[in-house]
């Protein structure tokens, strides 16, 4: 007998009882993925560049707030009258705090009356961003911390060919500050030729279990992670901004175990390189580990690149997807 639709939606609702580990995998071309202060794309002190987490977090939350999910931790404006003694009022944008960003969301109207930490808890839960990366949430009165079942690595480049690019950039307008100014400003856009991030992932369902027992969740159920891993494959590719344009996902590895499988973080074991008379190579080096734990695992599923990329691993149980299409390959 097939199962009803409310049969379905039921099951969706049950908390994961599996553990998911993978690597995600971000290119850049001509582009800044994650610059540090200078505007250089940032390093750390071996000279090795990265991308931090919340790099690859920004764009996966910025669709989520595309495809209209409540969204907590993003900054988001508002404009504000700044009265001065003797002088006309001025309207002022600054960015919203996060209680002002917490009313917003949940149509609450002021969070100062809130006493009660379990309404809080359930409203913070139906956040999609909270509900993966957790919360650091220090209010008055509602001082609240949720450890995310989704956890992400630094996103270490693995292309050896890296190089940094500065461009000088003539602006139409010249310096308004200085009377003396007869040509237009210089700007410098700093980018990196091309680098590879790959970024290791695991997502551990049971870190709600406390918060299960006081009802103030369900959990982390499968229809949170299709959320994730749907916007984790293709965010960085819609996300088209100035400095992320010439970015996009070229690799994603999604692997399913039974839940008391540890894995360490896969990204370390996988390696890129270059072909110049072929296409750019990915080695999968953690297949040993992986096939040698086959009855321990459900499912493995690879996304990626199949114009630009080959893969190099041969993965039992493995599924390959277009990254673009979703197509099975």
């Amino acid at each position: 007998m097939n199962p009803t639709k409310k049969q379905k939606h039921r099951r969706k609702k049950l908390m994961l009882n599996k553990r998911i580990y993978g690597v995600l995998g971000i290119k850049s071309v001509m582009a800044n993925w994650n610059a540090d202060f200078t505007g250089f794309p940032k390093s750390i002190s071996t000279g090795e560049v990265f991308g931090s987490d919340k790099a690859l977090k920004y764009p996966i939350k910025r669709m989520w707030e595309d495809q209209n999910e409540k969204v907590v931790y993003l900054k988001s404006f508002k404009t504000d009258i700044v009265k001065k003694k003797g002088e006309s009022d001025a309207i002022k944008v600054r960015p919203k705090s996060l209680k002002e960003r917490y009313e917003e969301v949940f149509n609450v109207q002021n969070l100062k009356d809130e006493r009660d930490n379990i309404t809080v808890l359930k409203n913070l839960f139906t956040a999609i961003d909270i509900k993966n990366f957790g919360a650091t949430f220090a209010e008055e009165g509602n001082n609240l911390s949720i450890t995310g079942a989704v956890q992400i690595t630094q996103g270490f480049n693995k292309y050896n060919g890296h190089n940094v690019e500065e461009q000088q950039i003539l602006s139409p307008f010249r310096d308004s500050t200085k009377d003396e100014a007869e040509q237009s400003t210089l700007g410098t856009k700093i980018v990196s030729n091309e680098a590879h991030y790959f970024y290791g992932f695991a997502i551990n369902p049971s870190v709600y279990k406390n918060f299960i027992q006081m009802g103030v969740t369900e959990g982390y159920t499968q229809e949170d992670y299709e959320k994730f891993k749907t916007a984790a494959s293709i965010a960085a590719t819609s996300y088209n901004t100035n400095a992320k344009v010439g970015c996009e996902n070229e690799f994603a590895l999604f692997i399913e175990t039974e839940p008391e499988l540890y894995l360490p973080d896969l990204a370390q074991y996988i390696t890129f390189e270059k072909n110049p008379d072929s296409k750019d190579i990915i080695q999968l080096g953690i297949t040993d580990l992986i096939n040698s734990l086959e009855n321990r695992i459900q499912s493995v599923e690879i996304y990626y690149n199949p114009y630009t990329t080959i893969l190099e691993g041969e993965l039992n149980k493995v599924k390959l997807f277009n990254i673009f299409t979703k197509a099975e390959v």
